[in-house]
């Protein structure tokens, strides 16, 4: 390969107490925490919407929140956000959850639709009105170390290179691209060929008109339609690792073409396509090695250092926690990532990157930003018992009730995590 220098000078265009690369839900989270505590913060976003894939990708479903029995586990900033998602819009709560925690016997789970558009909307009003300095169509490019230290990241927008000065970074590409360019261990994921655009048609616009509900006109036209498993993958499709342009061009052009040929065979009278995704909707393409790897094995466990406890999206009754170690590296002391970058190996990856657990981390990570800066220590040297007292009382849940495990699996749970 061959390569060129460059030679300039940057300009320095501001220094901040936590700047959050990354506009979505975990970076909202990360940032309006942090403020919240105080902290002069930073957004960098390098679209012009928050929300990343709950909003511009069109992934406009808050997953499970319960334990399949009528319990909540996700609470915090990620019941927050949900009430926010569907205040000025449509919802599809089910109606036994909508007076709080049903209880035994509970014929539903908690999840909600809502509005992408509205949501982003939202989100842009409380990430402006909380004090947060938001800077849109902005990519970070470069993270400015020193050794293990971040001073500061370089960021490429219609100004051209910008150089912003942080005590805390927080990672919440979705990709790992600041940790990964840091020099930080990351692992790379794979993703099957899926891609999921909106449309209206007639029958769906007659039935709207029937329920008066205008999100009953909208619905899903999809390019590739593999599911979470890999069912419906194209025979002799690669699987698209989502880290390099080419690999994201070469997914979004396949799934549109697969999409338009679909398209050509319809009416062009009779439907449209209302919106495309904004972003590529890669599930798994690359997170942290942190200091510990949630397991899929590890549900029923209880850790030290938890900052909050997951349930399984898929899988009523399976429980997590989630140890703030899965968003820090030693070694590196003023970097952090939550989202889907936090460190989880194979089906817990899964479990920790939808939107509810991206919210809950992105939340600890601010928290953990602002109390590592008013205790002068290094991020991963956090004292996680002012850490979850301050999660606590902001009504995350850190640790799952046992009462609510298995008969069944009743010694794993007594088993301490590391």
């Amino acid at each position: 390969m061959q390569y060129i220098e460059e030679h300039g000078r940057v300009p320095v265009m501001g220094e901040f107490d936590v700047i959050v690369a990354g506009g979505g839900v975990a970076g909202v989270s990360a940032a309006l925490s942090a403020r919240r505590m105080g902290k002069r913060v930073l957004i960098i976003e390098k679209s012009l919407t928050l929300g990343g894939l709950a909003t511009l990708g069109l992934i406009n479903f808050f997953v499970p929140m319960c334990n399949g029995r009528g319990t909540q586990i996700i609470c915090g900033m990620a019941e927050e956000l949900l009430r926010e998602s569907i205040r000025y819009g449509y919802d599809t709560i089910p109606e036994e959850w909508r007076g709080g925690n049903p209880g035994k016997g509970a014929k539903t789970r908690y999840v909600t639709r809502y509005s992408a558009n509205i949501f982003a909307l939202v989100l842009m009003e409380m990430i402006v009105d909380s004090g947060v300095t938001l800077l849109l169509d902005s990519v970070v490019s470069k993270p400015v170390m020193r050794g293990g230290h971040c001073d500061g990241l370089i960021v490429e927008n219609k100004s051209g290179r910008e150089f912003y000065a942080g005590r805390m970074i927080v990672d919440t590409t979705g990709d790992a691209d600041v940790m990964y360019r840091a020099g930080m261990p990351t692992v790379q994921g794979v993703n099957y060929f899926t891609y999921s655009a909106q449309g209206i048609d007639m029958e769906h616009i007659m039935k709207a008109a029937r329920t008066g509900r205008a999100a009953d006109a909208i619905f899903a036209v999809n390019g590739g339609g593999a599911n979470l498993y890999g069912g419906n993958q194209p025979p002799g499709m690669r699987l698209f690792g989502g880290t390099t342009a080419q690999d994201v061009t070469e997914y979004v052009v396949k799934n549109q073409k697969v999409l338009l040929e679909k398209l050509k065979k319809q009416d062009r009278l009779s439907r449209d396509v209302t919106m495309l995704p904004g972003m590529p909707q890669f599930r798994t393409t690359r997170h942290l090695a942190g200091d510990h790897s949630l397991r899929g094995e590890e549900r029923y466990m209880h850790f030290g250092d938890s900052i909050a406890a997951l349930n399984d999206f898929e899988n009523r009754d399976w429980l997590y926690e989630l140890p703030f170690r899965c968003l820090v590296k030693t070694g590196y002391d003023n970097l952090i990532t939550a989202g889907r970058s936090a460190s989880a190996e194979g089906w817990a990856w899964d479990v920790v990157r939808v939107i509810p657990p991206a919210i809950v981390s992105g939340q600890a990570a601010g928290v953990a930003c602002a109390q590592a800066i008013d205790a002068g220590c290094a991020i991963h040297d956090v004292p996680i018992a002012p850490l979850q007292e301050r999660l606590a009382r902001d009504n995350v849940i850190i640790h799952f009730d046992d009462a609510l495990v298995p008969p069944e699996a009743a010694p794993a749970a007594n088993s301490a995590g590391d």
